[in-house]
């Protein structure tokens, strides 16, 4: 009779030994890359996923536009500059340089008032305001020349000049010593009731 089951595989019999170490190590190579590939595919619980390599983007960021769409802008957002405000106290003014200070600006003040002396002559004396006046006064008075008051003698250049002079360094040192006084009034008086309070505030 013929057998018609095809081949089968052969069986190991009961009395055979332990298979040859050669057999075993041809067929582990064969299975080694399917269990690696079922591995990579489906990873275990709670097992993350390797990240590709590269700049990390949200999903919703930078998508394009819709065609056609118009940005509107906020209309809760702020427009108005913020204002930060301190508020400070001057608890002493040193003396030395309050001093310093106010006979800098006094010497100043006593030069602008020589020069405007001066210019204002210039242009009274070349509108002959001083011919003018010093002859209604002769003719009031009814004297001549010679024994009369001469305005415009009076009121030279030079003899306007020196008195302006002496204004003006007097006015420096009244300036200055008042000055300083006057920080020391407002020590005391700011060791008191506590001094000015000042309320600063900066744009931003």
């Amino acid at each position: 009779m013929t057998d018609t089951r095809g081949p089968q595989a052969q069986q190991p019999k009961a009395g055979a030994g332990p298979a040859a170490p050669g057999a075993a190590s041809a067929g582990a190579p064969a299975q080694a890359p399917a269990s690696a590939a079922t591995a990579a595919g489906s990873p275990l619980p709670g097992e993350r996923q390797p990240q590709p390599a590269g700049p990390y983007h949200p999903p919703q960021a930078y998508q394009p536009a819709p065609a056609g769409a118009v940005r509107r802008p906020r209309t809760g957002a702020r427009t108005a500059p913020r204002t930060r405000k301190a508020r400070l106290r001057v608890a002493k003014a040193d003396p030395w340089s309050v001093m310093k200070v106010s006979f800098l600006l006094s010497i100043a003040l006593g030069i602008c008032t020589i020069v405007a002396s001066a210019v204002l002559w210039m242009v009274m004396n070349a509108m002959g305001v001083f011919s003018t006046v010093g002859g209604t006064i002769s003719e009031a008075t009814g004297s001549n020349e010679a024994n009369g008051f001469d305005l415009q003698a009076y009121l030279s250049l030079p003899h306007v000049l020196t008195f302006t002079t002496i204004i003006a360094v007097i006015d420096v040192v009244l300036a200055t010593a008042l000055a300083t006084l006057g920080a020391f009034i407002y020590n005391l008086s700011a060791a008191t009731v506590g001094g000015i309070e000042l309320t600063l505030a900066e744009d931003e």
